[in-house]
Formats: C-alpha cells, structure tokens, sequence
C-alpha cells in the first residue's frame, strides 16, 4: 500500500486559516477536505489520514499522511503552500539497527485506577512532564523504536465543537528526539495507524527521518 505525505505551509493572513487553528473540529474538516469524497462513515480511518501541526520559522506547517493521494483542489484561494510526496519508500527502508530523527505530537493519557482519589476508575487522564514523557518511552519501546534521546515540549490543547454538541479536549505534548529502529515491521504499522489518541483532532502522527552519518 503506497502512503503519501503533504505538507501544507499554512498562510496566517487568510481568515480561514485563521479560523481553522482556532478549532481542533474545522482543522479535521479542512484536513478531510484533501481527501476524495464518498468514503462514508469513519472517512479517516478508511483513507488512513493522519496530521501535526507544526509552528515553524515559516510559519505554521500542517503535514498530512494518507493512504490516499491528498488534493488541494478544494483548498481556500491562498490557504497555503502545497506539496506531496510518497512516503512508501522510507516505510521500506526501515530495518533494525537503523537510527533515525523522530517527531510525534500525542495525546498521552492513562486510565484511572480504583486506587487512584482524583479521577473515577476508567476515566480517561490527561499526562504531563514526568509522566507523559515515560507514557512515550512505553510506546516507542511497544511499537519498534528504541529512544536514545526525547525532549519533551506541551502544546496547546487540541479544542472544538463537534456538530452534535460535543466537546473536543485533547492535552498535546510534542516528543522529538533521536531512536533505534528495534522492530521494522512493528514501526512500519504504527507509522500508518498513529499512536495513541487524538488522531481525528491532530494527534498521533509519527514523523521519522534517518540520521545521516558524517562525510
């Protein structure tokens, strides 16, 4: 299956960008809106759809991962600066031994315990510092990589209103860092299903580029 990745450098002066960092709802829309239309009910995971929000010196940068070959067709005049690119070839080159660059925005959580006197047991905690970063030091070690450094950095919440009324409320907190690939065939599927929660409102995302050695 070929997976591709878009990267959407974001123009802050147009209003529905404006308006889309506003609301972690209107963002997934706009981020569906790449996509080809009548995939029916759970659109993204059938489509595979993946994103991150970056800020970068150029502004904030969007990267879109999707099994299907995102469009911009439908995008606002001006939204952004578009391009995609196939990511199948990295997802081949992965093998044991290798180290590589990550970068992953997650919604790291944990489920209540009965011993726990804050929160009623099984409800769904938000972690942070400490705690957050050894929730991703379980994951990475779960889905095939290894961490050699993580560098931990919170993000404002992912937050929305769904057309039913719902609230959206993800806690985001961007991991970076340095990684050996343990297992290739585990990395591979966590780099197309996500990890974690969040992943409809800009979570999960695992980005990897290998490190280059000196000349």
């Amino acid at each position: 299956m070929d997976v591709w990745l878009a990267r959407l450098r974001l123009n802050i002066k147009s209003r529905e960008v404006r308006r889309d960092l506003r609301d972690a709802v209107a963002l997934h829309r706009r981020v569906m809106s790449l996509m080809p239309d009548g995939l029916g009910d759970k659109a993204r995971h059938k489509a595979g759809v993946l994103y991150r929000l970056d800020e970068t010196r150029q502004g904030p940068t969007l990267t879109v991962q999707a099994g299907l070959l995102p469009s911009d067709e439908r995008l606002p005049e001006d939204y952004c600066e578009f391009a995609v690119r196939q990511l199948t070839p990295l997802l081949k080159a992965l093998q044991p031994g290798m180290r590589v660059h990550y970068r992953i925005a997650a919604n790291a959580t944990k489920r209540a315990a009965k011993s726990d006197q804050k929160h009623k047991k099984g409800q769904i905690v938000a972690l942070s510092g400490v705690a957050a970063g050894a929730w991703w030091q379980r994951q990475a070690a779960t889905h095939g990589l290894s961490l050699v450094t993580s560098f931990a950095q919170p993000h404002p919440q992912a937050r929305g209103e769904r057309e039913d009324g719902r609230s959206v409320c993800h806690a985001v907190t961007r991991f970076d860092g340095t990684a050996i690939v343990r297992d290739a065939d585990l990395l591979r599927e966590a780099l197309v299903r996500g990890i974690g929660r969040g992943k409809s409102y800009g979570c999960g995302l695992l980005s990897l580029a290998p490190v280059r050695r000196p000349a």
